[in-house]
């Protein structure tokens, strides 16, 4: 469960966190989603079953209706391992406490960290391990445009 804070001292309510059980097929796909394939991300934002994963590629792209969407209605866990991957040592803590330890790996592996791709890898998880990697070229990438005076206020 999650709780949603009005403020830092206001609990408002309690969000139950949504399952994230998806087919290989779903999750390759997601990772195209995430790699740039437009038609697919659209595919999943206009999907009732897997419109979290479409949410969740604007999400990665620092689109912040995505994020509050994503956190509104059941998926901070998702939002956290995003968070993770962004360095946020918070929401890797989080994430641990709460036992998402494929979500962990995927936010270290997706910042660089070579020790969780192998655990997601030898861990059965080969699906995330590819989309931890998909995430990385895109975060890399928002970086470098971030850094590139040329491109100073383009996304």
């Amino acid at each position: 469960m999650f709780f949603k804070k009005k403020n830092k001292n206001e609990v408002t309510g309690v969000i139950k966190l949504k399952p994230l059980n998806y087919p290989p097929k779903i999750l390759v796909g997601w990772g195209e989603a995430i790699g740039g394939n437009k038609d697919l991300r659209d595919w999943f934002l206009a999907s009732e079953q897997y419109k979290e994963l479409g949410i969740a590629v604007h999400a990665i792209m620092l689109k912040d209706d995505a994020r509050d969407w994503l956190m509104k209605n059941g998926y901070a866990h998702l939002m956290a391992m995003i968070n993770g991957v962004e360095g946020n040592k918070e929401a890797l803590k989080w994430l641990e406490d709460n036992g998402f330890q494929v979500l962990k790996h995927m936010a270290l592996a997706g910042d660089g960290n070579e020790d969780s791709l192998n655990w997601l890898v030898s861990n059965g998880q080969q699906e995330f391990a590819m989309i931890s990697q998909k995430i990385k070229r895109v975060k890399d990438e928002i970086e470098e445009n971030h850094n590139d005076i040329h491109k100073f206020g383009r996304d």
